[in-house]
């Protein structure tokens, strides 16, 4: 009987070392040797769309159209940016007087073929000079609108014209228009 008395002190002696030898080969697994690598200089710029157009004014003018005169410009449509842009043109034009000749007037714009003058190249608008659109400046692709990848350009060719039906109403008429290019992205649009 005094065996199975000294049995549980045993037990709880026996018990009491295990733990202190783990708690010890716990502490020892602890103390490993260990590192850290940095990478740095991570860095990043945003990308840019940026268009523009060459020259900036006075594309088309004249001072004394007569009915069956045309005006033929040039412009350059350049992608300054870092990005491919989507671009769309619009027209609005202001008359100085009541005579509606922006109305009146047509407009052809075409890509450039030979030259601007032998105007051969493909078109992209005709109709009035008063509405003129190629493309949609909404945003997302839309029929028309017109690519340029980073740091290329296009020529476009422009040709105003008075109708010779135009009659005795529009002489002396007047009428300021400006063209506006809208660009976007097309990565993710």
């Amino acid at each position: 009987m005094k065996a199975l008395a000294h049995s549980p002190r045993l037990l709880a002696l026996a018990v009491g070392g295990m733990l202190i030898v783990s708690v010890s080969a716990g502490a020892m697994s602890l103390a490993l040797f260990t590192d850290t690598a940095a990478v740095g200089a991570n860095a990043f710029t945003a990308g840019t769309i940026d268009i523009t157009a060459s020259p900036a004014s006075a594309l088309l003018t004249s001072s004394a159209l007569m009915p069956g005169d045309s005006v033929n410009g040039e412009l350059t449509i350049a992608n300054a940016g870092t990005g491919t842009l989507r671009y769309a043109m619009t027209s609005s034009s202001t008359n100085t007087d009541s005579l509606g000749l922006a109305a009146q007037m047509t407009l052809v714009v075409k890509t450039l073929g030979t030259n601007c003058a032998t105007f051969d190249g493909t078109t992209l608008y005709t109709g009035s000079l008063n509405s003129a659109a190629i493309g949609n400046p909404a945003a997302g692709a839309d029929t028309g609108d017109r690519s340029l990848s980073a740091a290329t350009n296009e020529h476009l060719c422009f040709r105003a014209s008075l109708p010779l039906a135009s009659g005795n109403a529009f002489q002396g008429a007047a009428t300021t228009t400006t063209f506006t290019f809208a660009a976007e992205q097309t990565a993710n649009n």
